[in-house]
């Protein structure tokens, strides 16, 4: 079996790569900023079904330092890039999240050049692909790329085009024997390990806690995350992945009231009877985002139908996700153990 490393372990998809390379019998290194974390990352994976012992190894890097890329790649085989910076709330400064994500990936990807890492597999997102545009009807897919200059480019949409351009950049300048393959996941929902998971998420936690009074007319793909771990697994050693994007997604476009309707159908009553049905106005979104600037973010989604195609992956790599019905029904259940 091989040794991979998997930057930002810590993490909702990290965390769940490793569970996968592990099940398969590989070797496991991972990066995190701060080597105390262990502990909490282990204990994440203990809730995912898995206790590696020494299998699994820590080292710490950050993705604004070279110190530490080096040695966690030396020795490895394959390595997944998962670290990216996720903003808290909405930075003042764009470059808070653009600098990170770009030059974080550049130093991954030269460590692996570096010790001779075959492969690289970089997450990147679907906010490279399919923001900037007009309204369209055709699927967005592979061949598409995040216009920069479009009126709907949040910093975090930018960063994430921003480091995958730059990765692929790289590659093309000064990669030498190492092959990339990059996952471009939409929104993230699954069994949830711990406390640090992804912004998609938070919708279904908004959504039960009944914290929402009611849904905005936000449209969005969906995909279990041990589908996009199981497709960063394949995208790894698949001779056909090499040099190629794949676009992580179960099904086409949702609306954020389609999620709100299937958790009132599957939770339990005391639950379900706290998550909103109704469609919230677009005039009321206007309102809320003048008092509350993570909701001014989303203005310029309001009404917008994003569809997107996985059909690539599966094409090519066999790859088969689970309807995003029951990755929000697993993202549920393990935010209700998490609570219990």
């Amino acid at each position: 079996m091989s040794t991979v490393l998997v930057t930002g372990g810590s993490g909702f998809i990290g965390s769940h790569c490793i569970l996968q390379l592990l099940e398969k019998g590989h070797e496991v290194r991972t990066t995190v900023r701060n080597l105390a974390r262990e502990p909490e990352v282990r204990e994440m994976l203990k809730a995912g079904g898995a206790e590696p012992g020494s299998r699994l190894s820590f080292f710490a890097a950050d993705l604004m330092s070279d110190a530490g890329w080096a040695e966690a790649a030396a020795g490895c085989d394959y390595m997944l890039h998962v670290a990216s910076p996720i903003p808290p709330g909405v930075p003042k400064d764009e470059n808070e999240l653009i600098v990170p994500a770009r030059d974080g990936a550049l130093r991954a990807l030269r460590a692996a050049r570096d010790a001779g890492v075959k492969r690289v597999v970089l997450t990147s997102s679907f906010a490279a692909i399919g923001y900037g545009h007009p309204v369209r009807k055709e699927p967005f897919d592979e061949t598409d790329w995040t216009n920069l200059d479009g009126d709907d480019i949040s910093p975090y949409t930018k960063s994430k085009a921003v480091a995958e351009r730059a990765a692929w950049d790289f590659m093309a300048r000064e990669g030498g024997a190492l092959e990339l393959a990059v996952v471009n996941p939409v929104g993230v929902l699954g069994p949830v390990l711990g406390p640090d998971y992804s912004a998609s998420i938070l919708i279904v936690k908004g959504l039960m806690d009944g914290a929402m009074p009611g849904c905005p007319k936000l449209g969005f793909g969906l995909v279990d995350v041990r589908d996009v771990a199981d497709l960063h697994l394949r995208a790894m050693t698949d001779p056909a992945a090499k040099g190629e994007r794949f676009l992580a997604i179960s099904g086409d476009c949702v609306w954020m009231r389609d999620v709100a309707l299937h958790l009132k159908q599957t939770l339990p009553p005391a639950l379900a009877k706290k998550v909103p049905a109704r469609q919230l106005p677009n005039w009321l979104v206007f309102l809320a985002a003048l008092r509350m600037p993570e909701v001014k973010v989303l203005l310029p989604e309001l009404g917008k139908e994003k569809h997107a195609t996985g059909e690539k992956a599966k094409r090519l790599l066999g790859w088969n996700p689970i309807p995003w019905q029951d990755a929000a029904t697993a993202t549920a259940e393990s935010l209700m153990k998490l609570d219990a």
